[in-house]
């Protein structure tokens, strides 16, 4: 695995926070290498946005990588970045890779919903339930891609909310993967096994970084999702989620996890090593769960008796005048006992009620229910 300080030399500066669209993309694929990477405009928009797809590598090994379906989830795409630089760089791991494997990447399928920061495309559809019907442009040309590519294997690139816990305990959900199912029965086919050995391959590395904080997708069948639309056609697909790091909602340390498992990943398909990996371990990795809240403001009924026990505020992400800015909102009231907070006030505390006294969320105590 290659250094922090090595990452660090190949990490897009260009590129930073959790806006991130089109024009970013472009600028950055204008003045990168040309010759190594190949850039196409591969079709557009429901808003006559041009999407883009970015081919480099001559190797046999076919892999489809697309980020920014959800036009909110940006983090992958900031990681897709780096590892564009990091490929077309010296180091010995890109030079294998290039040899052995073709990759094919759409930084952003969602350019739209990206402009204005929504999950959903231009016409407030989903595009990741939009992999039988086919309503949309954007879903349209990436089966397209798909079918004319013919990838080997395929990723799925997104953000999940803070929410996030692993399993039943206090760590944050800082990355997640998912090996889609292909049927209802959720059984494991030859290459639903593939996708679940390069997701064991991925969390022994990110185990090291950070160690119970690798999370694992419920695996519940919906044909209408693409990752389960692309299994169900027998290609190896996994689901990739960027989520919360500790004071990270920049979401710039997460990126550099998803780097390291883009790399960690393909490394491992170049060099011919998922075949070492068990799928057994894919099941110990525990499953998410959404037991946290930003703001966990705790005994909130000695300062207020208008209030519940406990408290819990999540951010809404809202996008003003090229920012995103978080509002918070109370989202549950109640014992919440079972519940963790990335940053917690326990109101019997002198020192935290001092501290709760000079944020937003004092005012949004005395609000009515």
């Amino acid at each position: 695995m290659i250094t922090e300080s090595t990452y660090l030399d190949y990490k897009e500066k260009s590129l930073q926070g959790r806006y991130v669209t089109n024009k970013q993309v472009t600028n950055f694929l204008k003045v990168t290498n040309a010759e190594a990477l190949l850039v196409e405009t591969i079709g557009y928009s429901v808003q006559k946005k041009p999407i883009q797809s970015v081919t480099i590598g001559t190797g046999k090994y076919k892999i489809l990588v697309w980020s920014q379906m959800h036009g909110n989830e940006s983090t992958t795409t900031k990681a897709v970045l780096d590892f564009l630089n990091f490929i077309d760089g010296e180091e010995s791991i890109s030079k294998a890779i290039l040899t052995n494997c073709t990759l094919k990447i759409i930084p952003i399928l969602n350019p739209d919903g990206a402009e204005v920061y929504t999950r959903v495309n231009a016409n407030g559809i989903d595009l990741n339930r939009d992999a039988q019907i086919l309503s949309q442009p954007e879903s349209i040309l990436l089966r397209e891609t798909y079918d004319t590519f013919q990838p080997d294997f395929c990723f799925n690139l997104h953000d999940q909310r803070t929410i996030f816990n692993v399993g039943k305990t206090s760590k944050p959900a800082t990355v997640s993967f998912l090996a889609p199912s292909h049927d209802a029965k959720r059984s494991i086919s030859k290459t639903r096994d593939i996708s679940m050995k390069l997701i064991v391959a991925m969390n022994n590395v990110l185990q090291n970084l950070i160690p119970g904080q690798v999370g694992r997708y419920d695996d519940a069948f919906n044909a209408n999702c693409v990752g389960d639309t692309f299994q169900m056609l027998e290609t190896p697909t996994i689901l990739f989620e960027a989520g919360h790091f500790v004071r990270d909602y920049e979401r710039e340390v997460t990126r550099k996890y998803i780097f390291y498992s883009l790399l960690t990943a393909i490394q491992c398909i170049a060099e011919k090593q998922i075949y070492r990996y068990s799928q057994k371990d894919y099941f110990d990795i525990p499953e998410n769960q959404k037991l946290f809240f930003d703001v966990l403001i705790k005994n909130a009924k000695t300062i207020n008796t208008t209030c519940s026990e406990s408290v819990g505020i999540v951010f809404k992400e809202v996008l003003k005048k090229g920012k995103i800015h978080l509002e918070p909102h109370i989202e549950k009231r109640g014992k919440l006992s079972e519940y963790f907070g990335h940053h917690v006030y326990d109101c019997v505390q002198i020192s935290d009620l001092k501290a709760l006294k000079n944020t937003p969320y004092w005012n949004l105590l005395n609000q009515k229910k």
